[in-house]
């Protein structure tokens, strides 16, 4: 039977003008590769960058219009000392949310530059 073998990448939006904010917030302080989308596609409007060594992609395209979200959209990155990330933030002037806690998988929210939620977690065992 055919299965679906991973996620390959995710996308979410970002205003016309948030290039910028969208590399200094997933490159700068969550320290993700950029990569460059295909030439196939209209470059100007995407930017791309490497979630980890297993080639996950979070891809941010222009969305002119923002539309509204559910408040519970977000995307889920985990990380290997998540005390070391609620500093970087800190750093940045980035906000930690914390939330309910799940047994193993000690987590926090932040936001992007354009209101994305993202989610933050260190994988310790199995949860309960």
């Amino acid at each position: 039977m055919a299965q679906v073998l991973r996620l390959q990448h995710t996308s979410i939006p970002m205003p016309t003008d948030g290039h910028a904010a969208a590399r200094a917030f997933f490159g700068d302080m969550l320290g993700m590769k950029e990569v460059l989308p295909p030439s196939t596609l209209d470059r100007t409007r995407l930017v791309w960058f490497l979630a980890g060594p297993d080639e996950h992609e979070v891809h941010l395209f222009v969305d002119e219009s923002m539309s509204a979200k559910s408040t519970a959209q977000h995307l889920c990155l985990q990380v290997d000392d998540l005390q070391a990330f609620r500093e970087r933030a800190a750093s940045h002037g980035v906000t930690v949310e914390e939330t309910i806690a799940i047994p193993n998988r000690p987590r926090f929210f932040v936001h992007d530059p354009f209101n994305n939620q993202i989610e933050i977690v260190q994988i310790t065992g199995d949860y309960t």
